[in-house]
C-alpha cells in the first residue's frame, strides 16, 4: 500500500514537536500534507527508542516507511537540539557533521546516539556502492592485490615473544 504515496518534502514543526511530511497520493493524484504529533519527546527523550515507536504505531506505519532511518534519525535529532537550546544553523551543522564518516575517529567513544548515525550513514554509503548480480559491471571473483610495503606490524602478532602456556 505504501507503493501508491510518494514523498515529496518532510520536515519537523518545534512547537509542539512533530514531523511533518508532504506526499503525493497516486490513487487519488492528491498532494497530501501529515502531521506525526511526537506527544512525549522532549530532550531528555532517546531518538532511538522514539524512532522505533514511530515505525511501530500503527497510524504512521505507512507513512515512516516512505522514510528511511537516517533521515527519521536526523529530523528528531534536530527537534531534541532545539528543545535543548541549540539554534536551528548550529543544529543542521552538529547534524551535517554527525552525518559524515571520518576514517580516523574512534567510534568506540562515542555515544550511542551518535554511533547509530555513523553506523546509518555507513549503511547507505555501502548500498550506494554495492555491486549486485545484475549490474553491467559486475564481475564474479575479483582478486587484488595488495601493496604489501604499507603493512603495519606489531608486537603483538610475531611469533618470537608469543606465550607458550597461552
Amino acid at each position: 500500500m505504501a507503493a501508491t504515496l510518494q514523498l515529496m518534502k518532510c520536515g519537523v514543526r518545534f512547537d509542539p514537536p512533530a514531523l511533518v511530511m508532504t506526499y503525493k497520493d497516486w490513487r487519488s493524484g492528491k498532494l497530501r500534507r501529515r502531521s506525526m504529533p511526537l506527544r512525549s519527546f522532549n530532550k531528555n527523550s532517546s531518538v532511538p527508542s522514539t524512532l522505533t515507536d514511530l515505525k511501530e504505531n500503527a497510524r504512521h506505519t505507512r507513512y515512516v516507511a516512505l522514510l528511511t532511518d537516517a533521515q527519521l534519525v536526523r529530523l528528531l535529532t534536530i527537534i531534541k537540539d532545539k528543545l535543548s537550546g541549540l539554534s536551528l544553523e548550529a543544529s543542521i551543522a552538529r547534524n551535517n557533521d554527525i552525518d559524515t564518516v571520518k576514517p580516523d575517529e574512534d567510534l568506540n567513544k562515542v555515544d550511542q546516539e551518535v554511533l547509530l548515525r555513523k553506523k546509518l550513514t555507513m549503511d547507505s554509503t555501502y548500498e550506494k556502492n554495492r555491486k549486485r548480480l545484475g549490474d553491467p559491471d559486475f564481475e564474479y571473483n575479483v582478486e587484488v592485490d595488495f601493496d604489501t610495503a604499507k603493512v603495519e606490524t606489531s608486537g603483538w602478532d610475531s611469533g618470537e615473544d608469543s606465550d607458550p602456556d597461552f
